[in-house]
């Protein structure tokens, strides 16, 4: 059975400044209601899912948005966590990233990412490109939050 009674969260585990007011605004011109939570460095990420010290209150989200390139852990190393972990494991992980290095896709796909996308420089193709995100992973597929 689904059940969908509270707004999408989605974490964006994201160090770039400029990336992250681009997803906010994005996700704010969408259609469906979602609460964007950003952390910028992969040992908060790993802090904010397993839900330690300031972040116990939260949420698990119900889909991530992760950068590769991140200060201290990187995405490669929070993805293996996340899919490392029985807890976690289940939580659809996009991977939108500058790199487009067939090493990194096939690394992202080896630690079992959902799916890989390169991060459009142009303004108006980020916009769509987080647009199409929303309309698939939370309109077309079914998320394992849902799932009562």
């Amino acid at each position: 059975m689904v059940n969908r009674t509270r707004p999408y969260s989605i974490l964006l585990i994201e160090d770039n400044p400029g990336d992250v007011r681009l997803t906010q605004e994005a996700f704010k011109e969408g259609k469906k209601e979602v609460t964007l939570e950003v952390v910028a460095d992969g040992v908060e990420a790993l802090k904010y899912l397993r839900k330690e010290e300031k972040y116990a209150e939260k949420i698990t989200p119900d889909l991530i948005l992760l950068d590769l390139n991140l200060p201290k852990w990187d995405g490669r190393e929070v993805l293996k966590e996340i899919k490392d972990d029985p807890q976690l494991k289940r939580i659809p992980v996009v991977v939108l990233t500058t790199s487009n290095a067939g090493s990194d896709i096939l690394k992202c796909y080896e630690l079992h990412a959902n799916c890989f996308i390169i991060k459009p420089i142009d303004f108006d193709d980020f916009f769509n490109i987080i647009h199409k995100i929303e309309e698939f992973w939370l309109s077309t597929a079914i998320l394992p939050s849902m799932v009562v």
